[in-house]
């Protein structure tokens, strides 16, 4: 009897899983790296596209930086060591101080954050 028992269970679980929906990554999922190996110039350009496009898909940025291509990439010394720095300039835009707009990344290419400041 106990038998069966740890047999049913072992099959509903293994059904379970297999089932199960499988997790969705969000937009930019592609962009999540785990290691410490860093990320080609190539691979952080795409993935500051993908954010980019992100943010002015929730509103975060204005429509104009859509056609916005990468002005440059470089690594710079972070407050946690090295870190890509990605730069879109924009002219279009009014407010002169949001003419750039910079991102940081991880030496990995995770994303860290967005700014007009570049600090």
């Amino acid at each position: 009897m106990k038998t069966l028992i740890a047999a049913t269970s072992i099959i509903a679980t293994l059904a379970a899983f297999a089932i199960a929906t499988p997790a969705r990554a969000s937009e930019g999922g592609s962009c999540h790296f785990h290691g410490s190996k860093s990320a080609t110039e190539a691979t952080v350009a795409g993935c500051a596209s993908q954010r980019k496009a992100s943010l002015i898909k929730t509103g975060k940025l204005d429509a104009s930086w859509q056609a916005v291509q990468q002005d440059k990439s470089e690594t710079i010394d972070g407050k946690k060591g090295k870190e890509w720095k990605v730069t879109f300039k924009n002219p279009a835009v009014t407010d002169k101080s949001k003419e750039t707009l910079y991102m940081f990344f991880t030496l990995p290419g995770n994303f860290i954050a967005a700014n007009f400041t570049g600090k």
